[in-house]
């Protein structure tokens, strides 16, 4: 017999050592964000409640003495209906799991933090040949809201996750981006940008955006040009650096523009309205590598041409493809001079530089 809060307690105590070991990643600021985020979700609190300083403060406070105790602990295996597992041996846990409607994740994110979560099934269903899971409740998760995902070549939805992710996204958009949002919730029937009106129409929003993170993940899959293989070596190699940021930043515009992926997706089924959200939300390193797509959606507004998109798109893809070929041969190059040092500095000073007229590259809040 399965003991779901024997189970759930093992994650969580798995999910609590990682962030005990790398919340020194973030900023101060990039720290306090997913705290937030993680005390939202342990207080089982809505995207858009927020609470007083200082009971928040307090909480903060007794989770870094928590880390503190624990931060040189093992992972636990999982004790599972009297058989042990490895934390990160995914498929056997979820062989088992499954039938209960529960899913398991574990894998590496940013900088290879360990993450893990334990959630509920609510639907199961097949995209593209692709398993997709439909994520519900969160019974364990850890300081990063990821919103989907991809492990053992099925596709995850998180939409607990997906919430907070997207409400931060609607509620902390800068002013250039608005006219894109605007259009999007105007053709959702949204005619109101207030917090008040987003918090009503959350649900709405979310599932005109859910299709975008499901055909991310079947981009990232299906993407042949920066292949799974080597761009984890180069993650590995380089974590929490700009060239980490810049080969994440390639990776997933791949996956948007490759012909499986999101925004191929949108002109074949003329979605307008996840197009709409792509644009307002695009920004930063993206959006320097991706500058055609912002320009070709202003005038797809007033033509209304699709193949304006596409143009764009394609272009798109083309940036991505001469970036990740140049970061392949340069990390290869360093590789058999065995100089780890001089392949980060060539990526950063042939790559990066050219992106610095459009946006100001740091390391990960």
């Amino acid at each position: 017999m399965l003991e779901l809060d024997q189970l759930t307690n093992q994650v969580l105590h798995n999910c609590e050592i990682s962030d005990s070991r790398h919340a020194g990643l973030y900023s101060i600021c990039g720290l306090a964000l997913r705290l937030r985020d993680l005390y939202k979700w342990e207080k089982g609190l809505s995207p858009w409640d927020e609470r007083e300083s200082p009971e928040i403060l307090e909480w903060i406070g007794n989770k870094e003495q928590k880390w503190e105790n624990i931060v040189e602990n093992d992972y636990t295996p999982l004790s599972i209906m009297g058989c042990q597992y490895d934390p990160f041996e995914t498929k056997a846990i979820n062989a088992v799991l499954e039938p209960y409607d529960l899913f398991y994740g574990a894998g590496y994110a940013h900088s290879l933090k360990p993450t893990f979560f334990l959630a509920t099934i609510n639907d199961k269903r097949n995209v593209c040949g692709y398993s997709v899971y439909i994520l519900g409740r969160e019974l364990a998760r850890d300081l990063l809201t990821i919103p989907a995902l991809s492990q053992d070549s099925c596709i995850l939805l998180r939409k607990e996750s997906a919430s907070m992710f997207l409400w931060d996204q609607l509620l902390y958009i800068k002013r250039s981006r608005r006219p894109a949002l605007k259009f999007a919730l105007e053709n959702c029937g949204i005619n109101d940008q207030h917090p008040k009106a987003l918090r009503s129409n959350l649900d709405k929003i979310l599932a005109a955006q859910q299709e975008t993170y499901i055909y991310h993940e079947i981009g990232e899959i299906t993407d042949t040009v920066f292949e799974r293989g080597i761009w984890r070596e180069v993650v590995a190699a380089f974590p929490h650096t700009a060239v980490e940021l810049l080969a994440r930043a390639v990776k997933d515009l791949l996956a948007d523009t490759n012909k499986y992926g999101t925004l191929r997706y949108f002109i074949q089924t003329r979605k307008s309205v996840p197009l709409a959200l792509y644009v307002a939300f695009l920004g930063g390193l993206p959006k320097a590598l991706f500058p055609e797509l912002t320009a070709g959606f202003q005038e797809y507004i007033q033509t209304g041409n699709w193949q304006i998109i596409e143009n764009a798109v394609s272009a798109g893809y083309n940036n991505a493809k001469h970036y990740a070929e140049e970061i392949i041969r340069i990390f290869t190059a360093g590789k058999q001079k065995n100089d780890a040092a001089w392949a980060k500095d060539q990526i950063e000073k042939r790559l990066m530089q050219r992106l610095q007229s459009a946006t100001q590259v740091t390391s990960p809040n």
